[in-house]
């Protein structure tokens, strides 16, 4: 059975090296054009934008589900996307990881704007602390951190060359307890049968996490080809009870 057409890491405008035009509507109309059914909405740590997405994809009446979540920067500059049941207990996990970063300020002018928006595109301000900085949650606490919100935590794009488990840890944190990863380029990362202890344990997940329009996921461009993350999606729908 063919599963949903997922893209579970998108940025917005809130995420300082997102483009402007990721704003909530766009955000959720470009997704809805390209066949989506269900995506993550999963700024650098804050979730403060999901809600608009979700009350765009409702206004537009869009056939779209929208999961509120963050990508968190761990204390070893490790991204981390955590996915939440329900826009609530996103927000209060948000407001834990905010308090958590570092105090420094973010400048326009050097990183990018960090656009707070509503459904409609509502300027609703700009979000002071630096969004991009890391926090003082490490890699091993974030499984719990996501569970006590009632979410799901994986390891982003662990193929990359930054801000990975493989790139700045050196190995995957197994003894963590996270249920999927997501990889990038998985027809590369585990070809040759490389990565038989990632592959062979944890159900994987191919996303864009776009920070422009043209990044989100398109699941009819065969660059996009990776079935298994079909049933990975369902897992973690499942897991998140979340039901399309």
């Amino acid at each position: 059975m063919a599963g949903p057409a997922y893209d579970l890491h998108i940025h917005t405008c809130l995420s300082p090296c997102g483009d402007d035009d990721m704003t909530p509507p766009n955000v959720a109309n470009m997704a809805a054009l390209m066949g989506l059914s269900v995506i993550a909405v999963t700024d650098h740590n804050s979730c403060r934008n999901a809600g608009a997405v979700m009350a765009a994809a409702r206004e537009f009446r869009l056939p779209l589900t929208v999961i509120p979540g963050m990508e968190v920067t761990t204390s070893e500059e490790v991204h981390v996307v955590c996915l939440f049941p329900d826009l609530d207990s996103a927000l209060a996990a948000g407001e834990e990881v905010y308090a958590s970063l570092l105090p420094v300020k973010n400048d326009p002018a050097i990183f990018g704007n960090q656009l707070l928006m509503g459904p409609r595109e509502e300027p609703l301000g700009q979000v002071e602390k630096l969004l991009i900085s890391a926090t003082g949650l490490s890699v091993d606490q974030m499984p719990a951190f996501a569970q006590k919100y009632g979410g799901v935590a994986f390891p982003a794009h662990i193929d990359r060359d930054a801000n990975s488990v493989f790139s700045n840890l050196g190995f995957f944190p197994h003894e963590a307890g996270f249920p999927l990863a997501e990889v990038r380029r998985p027809e590369k990362f585990f070809a040759g049968g490389a990565r038989r202890d990632i592959l062979g344990r944890y159900p994987i997940l191919r996303n864009s996490d776009a920070h422009r329009l043209g990044d989100i996921k398109d699941p009819g461009d065969p660059a996009f080809s990776w079935p298994p993350g079909e049933d990975a999606c369902r897992r973690l729908l499942a897991l998140l009870g979340v039901a399309l």
